[in-house]
């Protein structure tokens, strides 16, 4: 049942986004797609299936904040905008936002060598280690498919026409956590991927 579960919450958050235009919506179907992925260890049902989910989920955790940090940087005349299309030409317009973004959706799309991609990679290893390939595979083919719309914004800040400026000043607490969570997907991450695995392995074991 749980694996069923995973399999419908990958489809619907893969196949809903592609559609959206607004960049909130878009996430909010990202975030069913996500916990989709974080369900296939739970499925697993074995003490590495959980210790992978909780280690998925820490770094979701980072991933979402950094990035709705950066949504909320996107501000035009004292008020907030949402199209993805206002993101375009970002790189001509904001070169530092459009970094911290295109860090945070390679990470969100599980491209190596982010954190998300060893997200991943621990969920679908615990799922092959307890002999549910199929569903191993169906999380590779979801991931493929949300790539899709994740890439897409990532071409349009560094591809297409600039639109007009966000507002420069964000404040220290959003330019904080889109900096810091941009950073931790990267190799800096190996600096404490060794504790966490500790951590989520310890918290699993005491469930066994």
């Amino acid at each position: 049942m749980i694996a069923l579960i995973a399999v419908a919450s990958m489809a619907v958050g893969a196949f809903s986004a592609i559609a959206q235009t607004n960049i909130k919506r878009l996430m909010a179907y990202s975030s069913i797609g996500h916990m989709g992925y974080a369900l296939i260890g739970l499925a697993a049902g074995t003490a590495q299936g959980v210790s992978s989910v909780l280690i998925y989920m820490a770094i979701y955790i980072v991933m979402t904040i950094g990035t709705f940090a950066v949504i909320l940087m996107m501000r035009r005349r004292g008020g907030m905008t949402e199209n993805i299309s206002d993101l375009s030409g970002l790189s001509r317009t904001n070169m530092p936002m459009a970094l911290i973004m295109t860090v945070l959706l390679f990470s969100l799309a599980g491209v190596p060598p982010t954190a998300g991609f060893f997200g991943k990679w621990f969920v679908f290893f615990a799922a092959v280690e307890a002999d549910l390939i199929w569903l191993a595979v169906a999380g590779v083919f979801a991931s493929a498919i949300s790539a899709f719309y994740y890439l897409r914004i990532v071409w349009f800040m560094w591809f297409d026409e600039p639109a007009p400026a966000f507002e420069r000043d964000a404040g220290p607490a959003l330019t904080f956590a889109a900096w810091g969570s941009a950073i931790l997907m990267f190799p800096v991450l190996t600096i404490f991927i060794g504790p966490l695995m500790q951590a989520a392995g310890r918290a699993a074991a005491s469930l066994f």
